[in-house]
């Protein structure tokens, strides 16, 4: 396939596969397509570990890394943050309001220790570090999310000879990731899972595409909902080079997620997939839960609290609803959730990444076909 993405990352098929799952990551990529490992919770020694099974397992195809450096965060300008120094800024309403809900559903909330000098979550300085950590080995792209990455990260990706992706949600993003030097823009519409903005994917690629051509030749993936090759096809022909892919990674067997919020997808429909702040602090596309109608609706809920802080409520919270649920709490279910775009409504069961990858490709060429026939008639 003739497209500057393929010619950029070394690949066949421009598909790439955001995952946190490593063994997804290798499987996309031997299949054909070019996983991305997401980095945000991992140090520079958890990486190296990470990224050496990865380079063991991936037959010396091509893959990438993912961090996520946000520009708007509310510790933005202090230094030195740790996560027990923001643990203490969580008030007494909040913290009971988690407990409570919990203890609805027969869950028992417990913590994790953290170190004093544990860095704050999203902490962009680690994020340079793993980045840093990771040119040891041969990854082929480096991505962030939620801004313009610092200018450190696109001179590490120009001194190794990387290229520097960026996600954007908006026109005015997509400008100023241009300007700040990016070399593939992923331009992600409302439908995607995790963080994301308010403008449809159909909406978004094409307006980005015209935005950018009088300034700088910038390859574009589209990103959100995407979960087939027509879908794919679909969003070349509007001018994308390729594609970004999260949501339908989660439903393979090797991905990360549990079997609960695997069945829990099969069973979803597009508009169970909701924007919510309970769980980062920023609105952020995942599966509706009681969880989300809680902080979103509920009518004694304080609010959610600022990026970073909502995320260390949730992250006690979601690892005691796991293991409740994991346990046999038939209750615990129905806070069950994870991050996952609108397309989870075209999930239907389970599969290897490797025939998801293939049936991308299927569909793809059927799609072209067709519209090369319509052409010709």
């Amino acid at each position: 396939m003739k497209s500057p993405i393929c010619d950029m990352l070394g690949i066949e098929f421009p598909l790439l596969a955001f995952s946190h799952c490593r063994d997804v990551v290798a499987a996309v990529s031997r299949a054909g397509g070019f996983g991305v490992l997401g980095a945000t919770s991992h140090s520079p020694e958890s990486i190296e570990q990470e990224l050496k099974w990865i380079d063991d397992h991936v037959d010396g195809k091509p893959y990438g890394l993912d961090v996520l450096i946000p520009e708007n965060i509310s510790t933005a300008g202090e230094k030195d943050v740790t996560w027990k120094s923001l643990e203490a800024r969580i008030s007494d309403e909040h913290r009971a309001f988690t407990k409570n809900l919990l203890n609805k559903y027969g869950i028992e909330l417990t913590t994790t220790d953290v170190a004093d000098n544990q860095p704050q979550p999203f902490d962009g300085q680690c994020a340079l570090e793993v980045l840093d950590a990771s040119f040891k080995h041969p990854i082929r792209l480096i991505a962030n999310a939620l801004g313009v990455p610092p200018k450190a990260m696109i001179d590490m990706g120009k001194a190794h000879g990387v290229p520097v992706a960026a996600l954007v949600g908006a026109k005015e993003h997509a400008l100023r990731q241009v300007a700040a030097g990016v070399d593939i823009l992923v331009v992600q519409g409302t439908e995607a899972g995790g963080h994301c903005g308010e403008v449809s994917t159909m909406v978004l690629v094409p307006e980005v595409i015209k935005a950018i051509k009088p300034i700088r030749d910038v390859p574009v993936l589209a990103a959100g909902g995407i979960m087939t090759g027509r879908q794919m096809a679909a969003c070349m022909a509007m001018g994308a080079a390729g594609v970004w892919t999260g949501s339908v990674w989660l439903a393979t067997v090797e991905s990360e997620t549990s079997e609960i919020f695997r069945e829990k997808m099969i069973a979803a429909s597009s508009r169970d997939a909701v924007r919510s702040k309970g769980r980062t602090g920023k609105p952020a596309r995942q599966l509706r839960s009681v969880w989300t109608d809680a902080w979103d609706r509920g009518p004694d809920s304080p609010g959610a609290l600022p990026m970073p802080l909502q995320s260390i409520i949730s992250r006690d919270a979601f690892n005691s609803i796991d293991r409740s649920a994991a346990a046999g709490n038939a209750k615990a279910r129905d806070l069950v959730s994870y991050f996952v775009g609108q397309g989870v409504g075209l999930i239907d069961s389970v599969k290897s990444a490797g025939a998801v990858v293939q049936e991308f490709k299927e569909e793809f060429v059927e799609a072209v076909e067709h519209m090369n026939a319509l052409v010709a008639e």
